[in-house]
């Protein structure tokens, strides 16, 4: 078999394409070994095909609330099947300019089949082998299916085929209440299913803070099903019926609920498997992610990755990040001119904001008050809610709230947490300051706020720390 030899192989056509058009600017002869659709997860079946689904519930939403404020408003139908086509034709819209791209760039090659090391910086694909002096592995995840008794003998969705949907399920089971499932069951339930969510944790969304998982909560029992402590055991499937088995983890109680679809939001897992990364003495944690150090080198030389592939921060925002560092450190090793910003970059990992489509919406950066703890600061903490201020009292006094950390002597911003309407807007003031020199919460409180708006709930709740 004909070894290709390139400058540059990338596997995965999301944010591995940033480091592919840098490797392009700058004449490298490039591969992209990319299985799926050109453009990654984000674009195909993550960020933006399911915010262009959520957008329409959160009208929805701003509709039935209305009457609090004296304006009475009514839904009188929402076309499923419109918002389904629209995001679909979006997104095909947004990715086949860049295939066509891809396809005819006389620099760039794509491989549209699964890649697989099979020796040192060396890869087959089809019936190719390729070699590459720089490789980078930004090759995702892909939806985990737990173990359920039943599951393979049973239709169900994931965030991967829920966009191919045209009819509208009556009543649709969530299995899992992470970021996932809770974004499309509010999703679901807005435009007029039944939802059911199922969780096996003590509370939603382990990873926020306490305070939020639990406002959340209350705020989604009111408009759906929510079981957390129900670990799912078997799931059945009766003609176009599903039935799920789950098991009360508190009472030990069995339940039954029926429905006509069932989504599978149970968490991501890493596609490094598909790679054989250990042919090439890549190697991989033991949750199967890449292992990289803080230059995002792995363990093998010339070898980097970035991005869902290693498992740290799965945002396209974070992988978009890491991709300028591993393209920084990747050609100032091998092309050490000093022309290209001066030498090798740390990852930065302490202030990657995230945003969480809910209802209410989530933002947060940083540590929680938690991992701020057992970290070893010494901290202080506070809160505001939405309705303690002008704006929110205006806004019908909205369920919300910050959560400032702060370190005590200091001053420097630890993390801030919020839930509530325009929560990732507000939150990105906060990453601002944090970016800045110090990163102190001085800078914010001393910033002029306009009055009234929703951002003074982010100053007073730094101004309340204790």
């Amino acid at each position: 078999m004909f070894e290709k030899k390139f400058d540059v192989v990338i596997i995965g056509s999301g944010s591995g394409m940033n480091v592919g058009a840098r490797a392009i600017s700058h004449g490298l002869k490039v591969a992209v070994v990319e299985h799926g659709l050109w453009g990654g997860l984000c674009l195909n079946r993550g960020c933006i095909p399911s915010k262009m689904l959520i957008f329409p519930a959160d009208v929805v939403r701003m509709a039935q609330g209305g009457e609090k404020l004296g304006v009475t408003a009514s839904i009188e139908s929402v076309d499923f099947k419109s918002i389904m086509e629209r995001t679909r034709r979006h997104v095909r819209e947004e990715r086949e300019p860049l295939e066509r791209s891809a396809q005819n760039h006389p620099k760039l090659t794509w491989y549209k089949e699964t890649g697989e090391f099979v020796g040192d910086h060396t890869l087959k694909v089809g019936d190719d082998k390729i070699k590459g002096k720089m490789i980078f592995i930004a090759s995702g995840t892909r939806p985990l299916v737990p173990k359920i008794d039943g599951i393979e003998d049973v239709e169900y969705l994931t965030n991967d085929t829920v966009f191919g949907l045209d009819e509208k399920p009556e009543r649709l089971l969530v299995i899992g209440g992470g970021y996932v499932g809770c974004e499309f069951a509010h999703f679901f339930s807005s435009v007029g299913c039944e939802v059911s969510v199922l969780e096996q944790a003590e509370r939603l969304m382990m990873a926020e803070e306490p305070e939020i998982s639990r406002l959340l909560f209350e705020e989604m029992i009111n408009q759906m099903q929510v079981l957390t402590r129900h670990r799912v055991e078997r799931v059945e499937q009766d003609g176009d019926k599903k039935r799920v088995i789950a098991k009360n983890l508190e009472s030990d109680e069995q339940i039954e609920i029926e429905g006509d679809q069932i989504l599978v939001a149970a968490g991501r897992i890493s596609n490094a498997d598909l790679l054989h990364p250990e042919e090439t003495n890549v190697e991989t944690d033991d949750r199967g992610y890449i292992k990289v150090n803080e230059y995002l080198e792995t363990t093998k030389d010339n070898i980097w990755a970035f991005g869902d592939a290693i498992g740290k921060h799965m945002y396209r925002h974070a992988a978009n990040y890491e991709a300028e560092i591993a393209w920084n450190n990747a050609h100032t090793t091998l092309h050490d001119d000093g022309g290209h910003g001066g030498g090798k970059v740390k990852v930065d990992w302490s202030a990657v904001p995230h945003a969480v489509y809910s209802h209410p919406q989530i933002g947060s950066v940083g540590m929680t008050e938690k991992q701020a703890r057992e970290n070893g600061y010494d901290i202080m903490v506070g809160t505001w809610d939405y309705s303690d201020t002008a704006k929110g009292s205006a806004m019908g006094e909205p369920p919300g709230f910050v959560k400032a950390i702060v370190e005590r002597d200091s001053m420097k911003i630890l993390g801030c947490h919020i839930i509530g309407y325009c929560a990732p807007v507000m939150v990105q003031e906060v990453v601002n300051v944090m970016n800045c020199e110090g990163g102190t919460a001085m800078t914010l409180l001393n910033s002029m706020h306009i009055h009234p708006a929703l951002t003074e709930i982010v100053q007073n709740a730094f101004g309340s720390i204790e």
